[in-house]
């Protein structure tokens, strides 16, 4: 028979996946508080431990389009991007002193209401509206993309595969609340570990052991030294990877609502730092299991790679095949990476769909509506759930009939979390921002990344090389290889103007975004009349100014900018625990 198809064992260990996680999301459902309370529901009661939390973090943008991601990259360009892992130091011990006891402090439920206790209701519902524009386009992707690869190279049924995710992932989210998603991503990640595991211990063991794949890699020049080159144009530095990754983590582990809600889901502010800690080590496990197979399939094909023969057509299409070519003669192990890639995605999409519950719920509802009961807000929130796990089904659909459009779909999600990072970094360091400058600045930051993102799309369609932009991080790498051959003989000239603009390196974008949007906003603030910092709600401010300046005698950092360290803030909080008092920004120092 067909090495490409699955057996019988495939299919029961994928199955057994499915019935696993909407088990876990059942017993969640009839346990415990009984998902009873929009507290339970959707921030799990506050009474998370580190590890589960950490482990749901990891798992959270550790999507199928990653685990399929990474080896390709690697095989393609070399170990280069391994240096990804040099930016999670910054990226998870910022978000970890800075964004976690902001957020935690003020005792919120959603990321998006510490805009409006910042600005004001207008940035709050422009940064949420932002933020559902995101997720919504990226769970459908999320969910399509891998059942497409695996339709292609193994002939499972592809609205089988996306019906089976999309439905179960919507009952156990729905019915389960926060913590059933935190605990099924527990047992995803393990999956996942165990799946790339399966595959990189038997494909190291056919070529020969690990020394004999570190060969065949260095003579194929696929082990990268470290390149510090500071040209922006650059693709894969050490620089686009090691700094433009902390922004790319940042606003990953810093701001996003799916993550943030982690955070908030901890018993205490400790245990939320620890579980950011913690996905520290899982985080550099997860890009060297990528890079080892990335080595592994090299190793196994060296230049003769699966898509330049034509056994499949796209880059993910390859690392299945691969994964089907090595474990074709052991039943059961290529359901196991099936299984692994499945969970990628299922862990993915149900932290969207909670999130997405969450934020319309607490951002777009409540404040709209007559106050209502705790049961009715908790079955709406279940509604919410339910509804946002059928769009999701939807924009599946509408991915499918897109085709090429699919890494367009993906570029979204980093154009879209750059200025969302921007606008919070505003309020949180910069006291002098107001409202007005917030807003224009989130549009000009978004006017910026689609710019960006659609000019570097057309122009490299035009150039009919296939587009090298993504989402969660890693990049599509369509036929490289005859753009490479191509450049060898002709030097290419550098680009210059718009077009450089448009060259920018992928891993470049969540910071220039970010960073457009502070200095527009700081612009109009200081244009149309700056706010103090005694006029600011208490707590919602970083001192980093006052922590960085700490050189200069007190009255003058007071002149200067904000001086009040978070702790102070907290006790004066208390007086205004609720809500703000007004919605004008102009709160009488308490």
């Amino acid at each position: 028979s067909d090495p490409m198809h699955f057996s019988t064992v495939d299919y029961v260990i994928f199955v057994v996946l499915l019935v696993a996680s909407a088990g876990i999301g059942l017993y969640y459902a009839f346990s415990g508080g009984r998902q009873r309370t929009t507290q339970e529901f959707l921030l799990a009661d506050r009474s998370m431990r580190c590890l589960p939390v950490s482990l749901s973090l990891l798992a959270t943008f550790q999507s199928a389009v990653a685990i399929l991601g990474a080896p390709s990259e690697i095989y393609t360009h070399g170990t280069q991007y391994w240096f990804l892992g040099c930016s999670y130091f910054l990226g998870l011990l910022i978000p970890a002193h800075v964004f976690i006891p902001v957020f935690y402090r003020l005792r919120l439920s959603s990321a998006y209401q510490y805009l409006e206790l910042r600005f004001s209701k207008s940035v709050r519902i422009c940064g949420t509206v932002t933020f559902i524009f995101q997720m919504v386009i990226y769970m459908g992707v999320v969910l399509y993309a891998p059942a497409l690869a695996l339709n292609a190279v193994t002939g499972f049924d592809l609205w089988g595969a996306v019906l089976a995710m999309g439905l179960v992932c919507t009952l156990y989210t729905a019915l389960g609340g926060l913590k059933a998603v935190i605990w099924t991503d527990v047992f995803q990640t393990i999956v996942m570990f165990a799946g790339q595991l399966a595959v990189i211990v038997v494909g190291t063991h056919q070529a020969g052991g690990i020394a004999e794949v570190w060969r065949k890699a260095q003579n194929g020049s696929r082990i990268s030294g470290l390149d510090l080159n500071p040209d922006p144009l650059e693709r894969h530095t050490f620089w686009t990877l090691g700094v433009g990754g902390i922004f790319l983590m940042l606003a990953l582990y810093g701001v996003n609502q799916a993550q943030v809600q982690r955070y908030l889901s901890s018993r205490t502010e400790k245990e939320a730092i620890m579980s950011c800690y913690a996905v520290f080590p899982c985080q550099q496990i997860v890009l060297t299991l990528g890079c080892l197979m990335g080595l592994v399939m090299y190793a196994r094909y060296g230049e003769e790679s699966p898509l330049d023969k034509g056994y499949v057509k796209s880059n993910d299409q390859m690392v299945l095949y691969f994964v089907m070519d090595v474990l074709r003669d052991l039943p059961g192990l290529p359901g196991l990476f099936v299984a692994c890639l499945f969970s990628g995605a299922l862990s993915t999409i149900s932290s969207a769909f909670n999130s997405l519950a969450t934020v319309t719920m607490e951002d777009l509802i409540k404040p709209h509506v007559r106050p209502m009961t705790e049961a009715r807000a908790t079955l709406l929130s279940k509604m919410l759930a339910l509804a946002y796990g059928l769009v999701c089904l939807a924009m599946a659909y509408i991915a499918s009939l897109m085709g090429s459009v699919l890494q367009a779909a993906l570029s979204i999600f980093g154009m879209v979390g750059g200025p969302l990072l921007g606008l919070f970094c505003l309020g949180m360091f910069f006291p002098w921002a107001n409202s007005t400058g917030a807003l224009v600045g989130l549009v000009s930051g978004l006017v910026m990344a689609f710019w960006i993102g659609i000019g570097s799309f057309v122009s490299r369609m035009s150039a009919s090389v296939p587009p090298v932009i993504n989402a969660t991080v890693i990049p599509d790498v369509g036929n490289m290889t005859t753009a490479v051959m191509t450049t060898l003989i002709t030097p290419k000239p550098r680009p210059s103007g718009v077009q450089a603009l448009y060259s920018l390196s992928y891993m470049w974008y969540s910071a220039h975004n970010s960073a457009t949007v502070v200095v527009v906003g700081l612009l109009v603030s200081f244009l149309t009349g700056p706010w103090k910092e005694k006029e600011l709600n208490p707590g919602t401010i970083y001192p980093v100014f006052g922590n960085l300046l700490f050189f200069l005698p007190q009255r003058y950092r007071e002149k200067l900018c904000c001086v009040t360290p978070l702790e102070d803030n907290v006790s004066r909080l208390n007086a205004t625990n609720q809500y703000p008092v007004s919605n004008t920004a102009f709160l009488l120092p308490l």
